[in-house]
Parts: structure tokens; sequence; C-alpha cells
């Protein structure tokens, strides 16, 4: 009796995962390629929200399931029209704070005296504003806008950040249609290994998309002018001239960041979202942006640099102060930079060992701390290792000069 009570269960379980499979069948359309079964999904059926490409298994032989090219095209399809070509001229003497892509020769023979630079944008809301990066724009104050249609307009520069590499721009001319803003995720929320979508303009083609993976986070950049940008994003999603302002996606279709510098061997970097959430609508309603600053120089503690000292422990992590700026913050909480002695032994930096109680492990570490977490105004106590003990010092932190000679903190 038990026996055959368990033949009807297992004939049932069949009759229910055959009709399942049917309904399946007559839902989605399959191709066998080379042994490779395919499915297709119809781009109706696909809601990129709730979609993870992580969760995509493959199978060789058995078959695999083709949704990451699906997936792909939908996201592009989803967000062309909310990505944006820029161009601007520009004076061939003028100085090329274009790092990293330098602007392009203008094709116009009578234009011999300007060049034309590119780079991208993408849609940040329904009033016409417009997001790319500070060194797309520079100090221009219209730039020319192109969708994929071909519909093309004038832009006013609203504001700015150079110090973050951030502009917002606005479309001062009637919309031939409506605007299709992106959504902007939070970036806190992406791991290493996500997929990365990085969509532009590179080399003045319209609209590429090319894809790969977050390689790291949290990265701090440093430009030649000396402009650390902190909280990056690192990725071999392919970033060329031309991208700069375009959108770096996950694989919701959201915004996680701003795509901005190549790196070598193949990597780039992009501004975090969390950057943008945080900027842009400060910089549309004040034009700029005010970071935090604390006035000084300093080195990654390393063993052989507490070997230079006395009564400082080789184990020691923190950041050992070079210079201060006169008058800055951190001279005036009473910080001590390095001397230089007759004989050149380095004698009296201070070494930075937390913020607020959170441990100070590196100089990109203390950088990053106080541009993300502190605002000017705000007062930071500061753990210092000094004369074989530590001690506490309150720093009120101050505004940021814009200028491009300036400590990197």
């Amino acid at each position: 009796m038990h026996k055959l009570y368990l033949n009807m269960l297992f004939s049932l379980t069949m009759i229910v995962a055959i009709a399942t499979l049917l309904s399946f069948i007559v839902t989605y359309n399959f191709t066998n390629i080379s042994g490779i079964m395919i499915m297709h999904v119809p781009h109706s059926k696909l809601d990129i929200s709730k979609m993870n490409l992580s969760s995509i298994k493959e199978y060789n032989s058995n078959g695999i399931f083709d949704l990451k090219t699906h997936l792909l095209n939908s996201i592009f399809n989803f967000t062309e029209k909310s990505i944006v070509q820029i161009t601007r001229k520009s004076p061939v003497s003028t100085p090329l704070f274009h790092y990293p892509f330098p602007p392009s020769p203008s094709p116009d023979p009578d234009e011999k005296q300007n060049m034309t630079v590119l780079g991208s944008g993408f849609v940040y809301d329904k009033q016409g504003h417009i997001i790319t990066n500070y060194h797309v724009v520079d100090n221009a104050k219209f730039v020319d806008i192109t969708f994929i249609d071909g519909n093309k307009y004038t832009a006013a520069v609203l504001g700015k950040d150079p110090l973050s590499d951030l502009a917002v721009l606005k479309i001062i001319e009637k919309l031939n249609e409506p605007l299709r803003p992106l959504t902007i995720s939070n970036s806190t929320s992406i791991n290493i290994g996500d997929t990365a979508i990085a969509i532009g303009n590179p080399y003045g083609l319209d609209n590429t998309m090319t894809a790969g993976i977050i390689s790291q986070v949290n990265r701090l950049i440093e430009e030649p002018s000396g402009i650390s940008i902190t909280d990056m994003i690192q990725t071999d999603a392919a970033i060329n001239p031309g991208n700069s302002g375009g959108p770096l996606l996950n694989i919701k279709g959201q915004v996680i960041g701003i795509n901005t510098a190549k790196g070598a061997e193949g990597e780039g970097f992009a501004i975090s979202s969390n950057t943008i959430l945080k900027e842009v609508p400060i910089l549309i309603q004040k034009i700029n942006f005010t970071h935090s600053y604390l006035g000084l120089n300093g080195t990654t503690m390393t063993p052989d640099l507490a070997k230079q000292f006395k009564n400082v422990p080789k184990t020691i992590k923190g950041v050992y102060v070079n210079m201060l700026a006169k008058g800055g913050p951190a001279d005036k909480a009473g910080i001590k930079g390095m001397t230089i002695d007759y004989y050149g032994q380095n004698h009296g930096g201070d070494i930075i060992t937390a913020a607020d109680n959170k441990s100070i492990i590196d100089m990109d570490n203390l950088v990053t701390y106080i541009d993300q977490h502190t605002r000017p105004g705000d007062t930071t106590v500061l753990t210092i290792f000094r004369d074989n003990h530590y001690i506490k010092l309150d720093v009120n932190i101050s505004t940021r000069p814009t200028s491009l000679i300036i400590m990197p903190i």
C-alpha cells in the first residue's frame, strides 16, 4: 500500500512538472544551436529592475540560458534616450585640464584656433538638468548636447565642482519631447565582481556600450593637477576618450557612477553615485559645492619610516604629518609637522592614527574620511601619536580652496 502511494505521488509530480515545462515552452522561444539550448526571452518579459546577472546559470553541453545578451540589450534600449553627447569649443592655447581625455581637434579648417571637446552626459531630471564631468565643460558657459535621435539643444553650465570633477547643465531651449531621467542607485550596495556597464560617446561614436565588472571600490585617484577625488569606482569596462560624463550602470540599468578616467592596463574609474546624490542637488541650488579641508600633507606610516624616529612603534599605522598650511585648520589645532635638522634628520612630525575614533591606516584613508564624512564647520577629533603617547586634538574643519596648488587635504 505504501509503495502504491509513492508511485501515485511520483506520477502526480511528473504530471505537474511536464505541465509547467509545456507552459514555459509556450511562453518562451527556444533555439538549438550546435547542441546548445538557448532561451530567447521577449523584451516585454524582461524586468531589468528585478534581475541579477549573477543568478543566471550557464550550462555548457546541457544548454545555456542566454539571458545576458537580452538583458544588456534591454538595458541599452531602456537608457539610450537618456544619454547625450556634449560638445564645446576650446581655444588651442587653453591649458589642458581635460585629464584624462584631451580634446579632439575641430575638423573645420576655419576654426584652426579652436578645438572641439567631446564628452558624454545623462539626464538627471525632467526639468532639463544634465550631469557630466567638470573637465568636459571646463570654463564654458554654454555647451551643445545631442540626443541619440538627433535632437540638439543648447545647455547652460549651471553648477560645477572641479574638486569632484562634476558639473550640472541646464537645457535652455524648448524640448521636442519629454526627458527620461535615469535612476541613480546607492553605490554602497555594489560589490566587487558585480556587472558594470559603461555607456557614452567614445571617440565621438554615438551611444557605445561596454560591459565588465566592478574591480574595486572606494579608490582615491589623484589627477595631475594634484586634486584627489575620493570614493571612486574601478572597473574593467572599457572607458575611452569621449566616455567622460557618461553613466556607469549596474545590471538593473541604474546609475552607480559617472565615467571619468582611463587607467592603465584597461582599468577605468568612475565617480560614485553617492557623490552624485550628495552634490548634484546642492550644485543645482547653490552653483558650487564646498569641500572639507584640514590643511596638511602627510605620508603613510611604514616600518621603514618608523625606524627613523625614536620611541615610535614599528607596527604603528597612520599618517605621518609632513607639512602644514600656515593658518590652516590643522595648524590652528596645534598639529605639528615634520622638521629637518642640520644633519638631515626628521623631527617633530605628529602621527594621525584616528579621526572621530575611526582608525586611520594610510593617507588615502584620511583624505577619504575627511572628504566623505565631514563638512566645513564641523569639528573633528584627531587622535595623535606624539612623544611616545597619544593625545586628542579638536580640529575645526574649514572650506577647501579651489586653487589647484593646495595641500592634498
